[in-house]
């Protein structure tokens, strides 16, 4: 069995490089296109950040497991609704169920979730994390962003370029990482 199987010896699908830049009262989160399947582009252009919950208030990215980001954004999202859009609450509610729950804790992906007052990771293992700095980096390509952003935010300001040089550096550098990026403000 190669690296990139699971305890199954199926071939695991990657879906990777997302980052979260917070500066003063702006948000952004990127993330690159490509899903991978083993070695092999499957898809060049996947869209893995978007808005969610009532009036897309909130920006949610997914590294990890497709399928399983998909349920966890219809997961948060019914949560936001449940907790009227409060963002921290509904994370962690989320993530206790993701943690509790025998279906849900099998799920494989982390999220990086914001809006105007939050920016989380979120994880399977139950954890909401305000990360140091207001950068925030996960997937494959994650530490590669994380690095170059956190060495950009002393020379640069905007969360945007940040974020997007930050992105460019993981894409030459992580081969399951890739320049085509869905970038969006909260």
């Amino acid at each position: 069995m190669n690296s990139n199987s699971d305890s199954h010896g199926l071939v695991q699908w990657h879906s990777t490089t997302i980052i979260g830049v917070r500066r003063g009262d702006v948000t952004v989160i990127a993330g690159d296109g490509q899903v991978s399947m083993g070695n092999t582009v499957m898809k060049p252009n996947a869209k893995k950040v978007r808005r969610i919950g009532e009036g897309g208030k909130v920006v949610a990215g997914f590294a990890g497991a497709t399928a399983d980001a998909f349920t966890l954004f219809e997961r948060l999202e019914k949560k936001l609704e449940q907790y009227n859009g409060q963002l921290l609450r509904a994370a962690v509610e989320m993530t206790k169920d993701w943690r509790m729950d025998k279906y849900l804790r099998n799920l494989e992906a982390l999220m990086i979730v914001a809006d105007k007052e939050n920016l989380l990771v979120l994880t399977g293992n139950g954890d909401v994390l305000e990360p140091e700095g207001g950068i925030a980096a996960i997937g494959s390509g994650g530490m590669y962003a994380l690095s170059a952003a956190r060495a950009l935010s002393d020379y640069e300001t905007d969360p945007e370029t940040i974020a997007r040089k930050a992105m460019a550096v993981a894409a030459d550098v992580c081969v399951f990482t890739n320049n085509n990026l869905t970038v969006e403000t909260v």
